[in-house]
């Protein structure tokens, strides 16, 4: 019997659209839907369980009413939640993704089984972000359905292992679903992905330029002018490794001597919240060398599903290049 997602068969091209704190909303998760890729979104991108509430409703609704209309599937929709004990809102939250049935939910900061056999209970999926080995053991202690690998050069909160050695490294030990995170922002980079052993390619920066994302078009600006050397690696502004844009973070007059701190940095009154300071000081992966515009959803996704098409045949193309006998 397959361990993998079943709803990944049904999608237009294997990705999903990452949860981003502060830029993810329901006008981004429904139109990634509607247009065959897995939409995400934390649930504490709003600020209340009754808002999240309101949120799903609405998700709910809109994909519900294109189904209706078009004749499509649209993929399904997916939460994240942080599995922590500084999280006072992970029962009420988890409650509510009963209540919705929420297809699939994203965990982060702690696998919890009671949190895995909720999610179970009316059939729903649970995929766990990991950036080590140890991580995913403990995971798949807790039942999860799906690892999530953020690899070296990932936006947000990252590891610091190169792609090809996380998944290798993790297949050994879990024969579930695996998504992997990191520089994804081309077709041929989910290509790549799946040459990898993924299952499924897990993609944030690249939906920052989106017009659907939450983002300001300043922050969607500094995207496509960055390169790789100005993505900065640091503990600083949460006390958890992550990368962020060089130029927000000199805009918001950290030295180059916090940065290199690994601990959360005293940001002042006017930065004196973890989601003051994201407002302003703007997450990006390495992926920014390759994002050079802001586009909408449906024409983006058709991007990628092109670039994913001629991956996959230049790959095979190169059978051919290769004497007859020097293959099996």
């Amino acid at each position: 019997m397959s361990q993998k997602a079943e709803f990944i068969k049904d999608l237009s091209l294997p990705a999903i659209a990452a949860p981003m704190f502060l830029i993810s909303g329901p006008k981004l998760v429904v139109e990634c839907c509607k247009n065959g890729i897995v939409g995400t979104f934390p649930a504490l991108n709003q600020r209340t369980s009754e808002g999240f509430e309101e949120w799903l409703i609405q998700i709910k609704t809109e994909l519900q009413q294109f189904e209706k209309e078009t004749g499509k599937k649209a993929a399904p929709f997916g939460v994240n939640l942080i599995v922590h004990p500084t999280n006072p809102r992970l029962e009420a939250d988890v409650k509510l993704c009963i209540k919705h049935k929420v297809p699939l939910v994203i965990t982060s900061l702690g696998a919890v089984s009671m949190v895995v056999d909720a999610i179970h209970s009316y059939g729903g999926l649970v995929f766990h972000d990991i950036i080590k080995k140890r991580h995913a053991e403990k995971a798949a202690e807790a039942g999860v359905d799906g690892l999530i690998l953020v690899s070296a050069g990932a936006g947000g909160h990252a590891g610091n292992i190169n792609p090809m050695s996380l998944v290798t490294e993790v297949k050994k030990i879990f024969n579930k679903t695996i998504i992997l995170s990191g520089c994804i922002s081309t077709g041929r980079d989910i290509a790549s992905a799946m040459q990898m052993g993924a299952d499924l390619a897990y993609m944030g920066t690249r939906f920052i330029n989106t017009e659907e994302s939450k983002a300001t078009d300043e922050y969607r600006k500094m995207i496509i002018e960055a390169g790789a050397n100005d993505v900065v690696y640091t503990a600083a502004i949460s006390g958890v490794h992550a990368n962020f844009l060089a130029a927000s973070l000199k805009a918001a007059g950290i030295s180059e001597e916090d940065l290199k701190k690994d601990h959360k940095i005293d940001f002042g009154k006017e930065l004196d919240t973890e989601a003051k300071a994201w407002k302003t000081i703007w997450s990006a992966g390495q992926g920014v060398t390759a994002i050079d515009d802001v586009l909408p959803v449906s024409e983006l996704v058709d991007n990628l599903k092109n670039e994913f098409k001629a991956a996959i045949e230049e790959q095979a193309k190169l059978l051919e290049t290769f004497p007859k006998n020097s293959l099996p």
